[in-house]
């Protein structure tokens, strides 16, 4: 017999808590450890999920390091299988005590009368109120329907704490320690649950029994004991774990690479919540494909709701431009679920990959449709760029399948993130732009014009210099030719004004005919040459009939903003200078 240490003597009986027994069988490289469990307590004594054939000598030797078998009262089956059940026989012929009995769920115990046991009969915990006395000791059951058994079920022993929790919290790891380390064991427990419970759903509710006792260590049939601070870690982890890993498939049952790709599918969606920029979503998704399809890079054409197509790729950063698909794609966008079905048996294959004339012997490329969930339409396609041609059978078809979900969920996203931006875009664009000459509006003067005068007050070089113009006589343009034909004067000044200016300097339309413009850090002799070669461009500016005969000209003021002067004052000076144009013949600059 030996007690918990670093390195326990697994060919001995170690005592896990108070008079109660690992005496299980270590199976050397065995990824499914099983284990039997012994309860110390007079002639009431208790064997939990007894053994197998291949265990017997050993759980039975370990046993008697402890008590004598004839000791044991009760033998406690938390499911029927092989692994725990198929000692049953061999203890049937050793057990002679008339009281022995064998518990178990009543669905457990339909499939164990098939062995044919003479000695031990078979009780129902359901019908002992989901509690066993032992005579100053009671053991709890738990049902944890459908985990992995219809009738599986857990025990639980108040005095200690120990959860007995058959096949929930086990573990699938080569070389395991009898006694949890670290959290390390938690890949194991991720590995073993999903694809041995049927679904999350089912697992939460289990989990929700057994959480509201008070677990100090848990004690699995497989994998390794927990103790704390690992039993609340663990609860936690499974009630987050994504299962039935078998539902990816329809024929492989390599449980290995199926839990690579459920890992893929778990952290893809993962990424679509943690990461907010498309670029770092593809990266991430690219990087967890790569395992599974010899892909070096990915991109993406995607429907907007406009008809126009959406492209995401490496060379414009996954920012989404619009942009003509290539022709392998253009055929799929908008194309009906049912018609795709019914011209290929999968994710379309292509070869070479479009647009590559290089390495035209090894590059492929294929084509992935995402469907939109509301309309069974292809919202988007996936491009993805192969090192070489992929077998496509029909379990490689299906995983590209589960890929098409997170990556649907992640292009549908990122569509209307960027219908939005492109939406707010033009909004602002409006708003900041006169609808009929396209410059700047008041509104969008004010707003920034506030920032440079701040930037002026820091640093007086930055200077702003403002230009006034006024169309001169433009009333009688309208009573004489019309609202239409005075608009179109407005739209070819307008015009005008922009293209005689530099990108980072400000034209507005303030009202009517007037007009400003804001030159940034400029000198006076600049502003005065591109307030002359205005006024001169429009004077020879020509107009369609009726206007061919007629000559439209500007005034314009100019004035300096001094540091520290309201914005006001600077255009009132610079109105001041444009009267004086107006006043002494027009057709004129002025400066003040």
């Amino acid at each position: 017999m030996s007690h918990p240490s670093t390195h326990p003597d697994l060919e001995h009986a170690i005592e896990i808590a108070p008079r109660i027994w690992w005496v299980g069988h270590h199976f050397p490289d065995d990824p499914f450890q099983c284990h039997s469990y012994l309860i110390e307590h007079g002639d009431q004594s208790v064997l939990l999920d007894p053994g197998s054939a291949l265990t017997f000598d050993t759980t039975l030797r370990k046993i008697r390091e402890v008590i004598p078998l004839e000791r044991i009262r009760y033998f406690i089956c938390h499911h029927q299988d092989p692994d725990i059940t198929g000692i049953l026989p061999s203890l049937d012929r050793l057990v002679t005590r008339e009281d022995a009995i064998i518990l178990s769920h009543w669905r457990a115990n339909a499939l164990l009368r098939h062995l044919a046991l003479q000695r031990l009969p078979l009780a129902c915990v359901e019908q002992r109120n989901w509690r066993l006395d032992l005579g100053g000791r009671e053991l709890q059951f738990v049902f944890t329907p459908y985990l992995h058994f219809s009738g599986a079920f857990c025990t639980f022993e108040p005095a200690s704490g120990t959860l007995f929790s058959s096949d929930i919290f086990g573990a699938i790891a080569h070389d395991t320690p009898l006694f949890a380390q670290d959290e390390t064991i938690l890949e194991g427990i991720r590995a073993f649950h999903e694809h041995y419970m049927p679904s999350q759903e089912i697992l939460r509710h289990g989990l929700s029994h057994l959480e509201s006792l008070p677990v100090r260590l848990i004690a699995p049939q497989h994998g390794a004991i927990l103790r704390p601070p690992l039993v609340a870690t663990a609860f936690q982890a499974l009630k987050n774990l994504e299962c039935g890993l078998f539902l990816l498939t329809r024929t492989n049952s390599d449980y290995q690479r199926l839990s690579n790709l459920n890992r893929m599918l778990r952290e893809m969606l993962h990424s679509l919540v943690i990461h907010r920029d498309f670029s770092e979503v593809a990266s991430r998704i690219l990087e967890l494909a790569k395992p599974l399809i010899p892909v070096t890079d990915l991109e993406f054409y995607a429907l907007t709701d406009t008809g126009a197509t959406l492209h995401l790729a490496p060379e414009n950063g996954f920012h989404g431009v619009l942009a003509a698909p290539p022709p392998e794609c253009r055929t799929f966008l908008g194309m009906h679920r049912d018609h795709w079905h019914s011209n290929h048996a999968g994710p379309y294959l292509i070869t070479p990959y479009p647009g590559t004339p290089g390495d035209v012997a090894i590059l492929h490329g294929l084509v992935l449709p995402l469907f939109a969930p509301h309309n069974d339409l292809v919202q988007a396609v996936v491009l993805f760029r192969l090192t070489g041609m992929l077998a496509m059978d029909d379990e490689m078809a299906h995983i590209l399948t589960q890929l098409s979900i997170p990556l649907g969920v992640a292009v549908e996203r990122e569509i209307i993130l960027r219908i939005m931006d492109m939406t707010q875009k033009e909004n602002y664009e409006r708003s900041i732009r006169d609808p009929l000459t396209n410059l700047y509006t008041r509104y969008y003067m004010h707003e920034a014009l506030a920032r440079l005068c701040r930037i002026h007050d820091r640093d007086p070089a930055s200077s702003i210099t403002i230009l006034a113009f006024d169309i001169d006589h433009f009333k009688s343009i309208n009573d004489t030719y019309g609202h239409a034909m005075g608009d179109e004067v407005l739209r070819i000044v307008a015009r005008i004004l922009a293209e005689g200016v530099r990108n980072e300097d400000i034209p507005v339309r303030l009202g009517g005919e007037e007009f400003f413009i804001f030159l940034i850090a400029t000198t006076e002799k600049i502003a005065n040459e591109v307030a002359e070669r205005i006024r001169e461009r429009v004077a020879r500016q020509r107009f369609a009939p009726p206007m061919e005969a007629r000559t439209v000209t500007i005034s314009c003021g100019i004035a300096s903003r001094q540091v520290g002067e309201a914005m006001e004052k600077a255009m009132e000076r610079a109105d001041t200078a444009l009267y004086r144009a107006k006043s002494t013949g027009r057709n004129r600059v002025v400066r003040l």
